[in-house]
This record gives C-alpha cells, structure tokens and sequence, in this order.
C-alpha cells in the first residue's frame, strides 16, 4: 500500500491510492469519501512519535501480541475496577497456576495491569491509564 498525509505531519495508509496510482498527498489535503462511502485513508495516533514514546508503546503491544495473555486480560477487565485473585484465574482459562503467574507478569511489567499480594494470593486490577493511552495511540478517527 502507498502511505498518503491525511493531516499535516501525519502518514496513513490510503487503501484508493494505491489503486489510483496516487502517492502521497500533500499535508493540507483533507481525506475524501471513497466510492463505497468509507474514507480513502486512516491516519493512525495523534501523529510521529519519537524513539522513547515508540519503545514503551511496542513493550505494552507485545505484551497483547498472546492468545493466553489476551485471554486472562479480558477475564480482568470484565470485572471493571474490581480485582481478580489469580487462583480464579488458572481456574477459569484451563491452565496451571504457573503459567498464569508468567503470563500475568508480563501484563504487569508491561504496566497494563497492577498486582497486589493478599495473603496466599496476587490479586489483579487493569490499569486504566495504560489502556487510554493504547486507545488513544490506535484511534484511526
């Protein structure tokens, strides 16, 4: 696909440029409707982001890139603000307690969730702020 500038300073990929023959656009052009009504390019984020803000991003998405991690993610986060003792966890994903522990820590260490020890048990809440930012960083609108 050929990238096109939907806003000043921004690349996207623009889908009918590409079979258009077109290249990139300049910064001031805005984004038309394409035949089929959807908009013939997507800019991605608020726009460049420098080395440090790209690294942090790429630890939080690499620690989504796992089906497993996924999963016990969404198990987390279908309790809202609530938390999540990890002995429910290995429970309800058909997997062991260590392999929860694993995979739980990368969510962590990648700052998508909290960890708090009660007792025998670490017990799991989302971090709000680090799923705004990803939302924020993926907005295509």
């Amino acid at each position: 696909m050929t990238p096109s500038s939907s806003r000043p300073g921004r690349l996207s990929i623009g889908a009918s440029a590409e079979a258009s023959g077109e290249s990139c656009r300049p910064a001031d052009t805005a984004c038309a409707p394409a035949p089929s009504g959807a908009l013939d390019c997507c800019a991605l984020g608020a726009g460049p982001i420098d080395a440090v803000e790209a690294e942090h991003l790429a630890g939080r998405l690499k620690a989504l890139s796992d089906p497993t991690r996924l999963q016990l993610l969404a198990h987390v986060a279908a309790r809202g603000c609530g938390d999540v003792c990890a002995c429910d966890l290995a429970a309800s994903q058909g997997i062991s307690q260590p392999t929860v522990s694993h995979h739980m820590k990368k969510l962590v260490d990648a700052g998508l969730l909290t960890r708090e020890q009660k007792g025998r048990w670490a017990h799991y809440s989302v971090v709000p702020s680090a799923f705004a930012e990803l939302r924020a960083f993926l907005d295509l609108s």
